[in-house]
């Protein structure tokens, strides 16, 4: 059976149109499981209705006729409870409703199971059988993989407008990933096609069809001579027969082979990157699916031939357009800030990346610039979606893909009020941040950008709370010297002085690689990241405290902060090497006053250490990100559990208020550097809470100085006691909006559903 189910999937994803995938996916599920019917109903949520999309078994003419409600009949059923429905004698069942048009009065049997895609459902999926027949638990399960394999096939067709059928008007989708800045834009889709990757090339039409056919035949030249020059070297190293595996790869390669057929797939009307992943994703699949062993073994073959002429053709084509719409919406696999600095500023509208994460760099670099920007969206049909109508929405995380005109209205009238409320905000942004009976917050702001504007923030703000210093290194091509680092790190230093500059030292791993230094883990974000990645490597973090020392001489605000600490021995050894580099620097001439240190409280480990903590350091900071990561077991960058983080989980906050308890009985300031601090009801939590400090990303000082400016001490206090009495996301959630929107401060926060 999983023999079976690989070939279906396999030939229902090489289908060109969603009409073509449907006919082969009823007719060979039909087939593997010897049954009478089978048939497709897909959701329409524009009429809130089930229609029969595809049959073999029925009627054909019911095809696209055939409605029904959620709850209605049988199929109805099984979207009504999102499970199965397995009946021996389904005329019998009280939910049963005959459709004249389809003819199934004479099938006795029926097993249904719903088709899911990312907790929306999609359709359903019927066989039927005349006798009466009790579908086995194969049978059952057969069906239910059958419909989670397909629910991702059926997402991408309702993407990219393949869904044909005049019953099924508008055809919007939406795709959800992974929050990476907030904002919301409406755009046209510019692909970013990543190098040699034949499953993101986007469709474009040739202007120049003659050029694109020479264009093909250099890039295949050029690999048949680089798989010649490699054959000659290998020629004494390899036996014979592994020798002739290059000869297969130059007749593979021949005018009447790849390129032949690539030639006429361009004068069809597709550009040769294009043309050529079509054709071999074509073959690839063909192989993949005969009975052949060697010939199976050959989609391999095609599959790196394939590749490397596409790095041909990529070589000399640009990676992203040389015109931009007025208003684009950069979409990749992955997105690179190179990248992203060929788009004109005014221009870029929001940024969709498959991979990264909302720490990636270039989230960092998005939400430095107020760009919309959601990452992980793993479902998504990056070669179908060049040129298309989108509305992104950062706040939540979502891409709408051809979405309708009710919908673009609506969030044009979001993105209106937002621009007017920021408009307004403006104009306090001078005023300190102090609550009405005279309660000063400080707001600090964190930075890593070379292009952070430290003039126009300098007035607004009590410091930095957070200098990320690994975003220079993510842009170098090795570790930046000793120099190098201490001009970068005295710019900040100097740009913001007098005020305070917390540098972090490198915080790499995770989600946060570095080019020239890769770290694969199976966990990440329980592996090698932070403080143990520079105490493993203390040449490094030696030559990054040096640097520091250096950047602030006759400056006095630089303050250091360690990163991933779980125990008090890493704060030992790295205490150890700042004493050193400050010893080393004086026999050099350079004298460094020691720095105020402080350790970043996200392992919760840590929660329970602050008295040693304490005797060791200076300041604490509570990382709230990786905080909340933590205690929910949450990968707050993997879009199928994105939704279980929330940092306003009652455990989440009860941690954090006795963060700053401890805190205060400890007589050690403490700080919040997470998202948490950003969102303006987060921002009146932690304050009542007592926390010294908020430290958060620019965009999101105007609207937490605002709700500060107009919230007491004494009402943030009593919202923190109401709000641990909570016991749930949803419920805090729900609180924190009611009382917002009591003070009249609702709009500063996200937009709701």
């Amino acid at each position: 059976m999983l023999e079976v189910l690989r070939r279906v999937i396999q030939e229902v994803n090489g289908a060109r149109n969603l009409d073509a995938a449907l006919a082969t996916m009823v007719r060979r599920i039909r087939k593997a499981m010897r049954t009478d019917v089978c048939s497709f109903y897909l959701f329409d949520a524009e009429v809130e209705a089930l229609v029969l999309m595809e049959t073999i078994g029925l009627h054909s003419q019911a095809v696209g006729q055939v409605t029904l409600r959620v709850g209605e009949g049988l199929v109805g059923l099984v979207a009504e409870r999102e499970e199965p429905l397995n009946l021996e004698d389904a005329p019998s069942h009280p939910r049963f409703r005959y459709f004249e048009a389809t003819g199934e009065e004479r099938y006795s049997s029926f097993l249904g199971v719903p088709i899911i895609h990312q907790r929306r459902m999609l359709g359903v999926l019927v066989v039927q059988q005349s006798e009466k027949r009790r579908y086995d638990e194969e049978d059952e399960a057969f069906l239910i993989t059958m419909g989670a394999q397909l629910a991702g096939v059926l997402a991408h067709a309702l993407a990219t407008g393949s869904l044909s059928k005049p019953a099924l008007p508008g055809g919007q989708a939406m795709f959800t990933g992974v929050a990476a800045s907030p904002g919301m834009a409406i755009g046209e889709v510019v692909v970013v096609a990543p190098l040699a990757d034949l499953d993101s090339v986007p469709d474009l039409i040739p202007t120049d069809v003659e050029h694109e056919i020479a264009r093909l035949k250099e890039a295949i030249e050029c690999v048949r001579e680089e798989i010649r020059a490699a054959g000659e070297r290998l020629a004494n190293r390899i036996s014979a027969q592994e020798l002739a595996l290059f000869e297969v790869y130059q007749q593979m390669l021949s005018e009447a082979a790849l390129s032949q057929e690539v030639e006429k797939r361009i004068r069809e009307g597709q550009w040769a990157p294009g043309a050529l992943a079509d054709v071999v994703r074509r073959h690839v699949q063909y192989l993949e699916r005969v009975d052949d062993d060697y010939l199976r073994e050959r989609a391999a073959d095609v599959r790196d031939l394939g590749r490397r002429v596409l790095a041909h053709l990529q070589e000399e084509t640009p990676q992203t357009p040389a015109n931009f719409p007025e208003s684009t919406i950069l979409v990749g696999d992955e997105i690179s800030v190179a990248t992203l600095g060929e788009v004109p500023r005014e221009r870029l509208a929001g940024l969709v990346s498959m991979r990264g994460s909302s720490t990636s760099h270039v989230a960092i670099v998005a939400r430095a610039m107020g760009i919309p920007t959601v990452s992980g969206m793993v479902d998504l049909p990056l070669p179908r979606l060049s040129g298309a109508e989108v509305v992104l929405d950062g706040h939540r995380g979502r891409l709408f893909v051809r979405p309708t005109d009710e919908l673009k209205a609506r969030y044009g009238s979001l993105i209106a009020e937002e621009a007017a409320l920021t408009e307004v905000l403006e104009h306090e942004q001078d005023l300190p941040s102090e609550t009405p009976d005279g309660h000063v917050m400080p707001l600090m702001v964190n930075t890593g950008l070379a292009f952070d504007t430290a003039v126009s923030l300098k007035k607004r703000i009590s410091g930095v709370g957070l200098y990320r210093t690994e975003v220079p290194f993510m842009i170098a091509e090795r570790f930046p010297g000793e120099q190098e680092q201490a001009r970068l790190y005295r710019d900040q230093l100097e740009s913001f002085a007098p005020l305070p500059v917390v540098m972090r030292t490198l915080d790499i791993g995770g989600d946060k690689d570095l080019p020239y230094f890769p770290i694969e883990e199976a966990n990440p974000f329980l592996g090698w990241r932070g403080i143990r990645v520079t105490l493993d490597h203390p040449e490094v973090l030696m030559v990054q405290l040096r640097a520091m020392l250096r950047a602030a001489q006759g400056l006095d605000n630089l303050q250091i902060l360690l990163p991933m600490v779980t125990n008090v021995d890493e704060v030992d050894d790295a205490l150890r090497l700042l004493d050193r580099a400050i010893r080393e620097l004086g026999e050099e001439g350079v004298v460094s006053p020691r720095p105020r240190v402080g350790v970043m409280l996200e392992v919760p480990a840590t929660l329970y250490q602050l008295d040693a903590l304490a005797e060791r350091v200076d300041f604490f900071s509570v990382g709230s990100n990786d905080l909340t990561q933590y205690l929910l077991a949450v990968d707050r960058n993997n879009p199928r559990v994105a939704s279980l983080y929330d940092s306003c989980h009652p455990a989440v906050l009860c941690a954090m208020a006795r963060l700053a308890e401890e805190s205060r009985r400890l007589k050690k300031p403490i700080s919040v550097c997470g998202e948490l601090a950003g969102d303006p009801a987060g921002a009146l939590l932690l304050m009542g809470m007592g926390f010294d400090s908020l430290s958060m990303n620019a965009p999101s000082l105007p609207r937490v100085r605002a709700a500060i400016r107009r919230v007491s001490i004494d009402a943030a206090k009593a919202l923190v006691r109401e709000t641990l009495a909570l016991n749930s996301p949803v419920a805090v959630r729900s609180h924190l909006f009611g009382r917002l929107s009591e003070w009249q401060l609702a709009h500063l926060l996200p937009p709701r559903d």
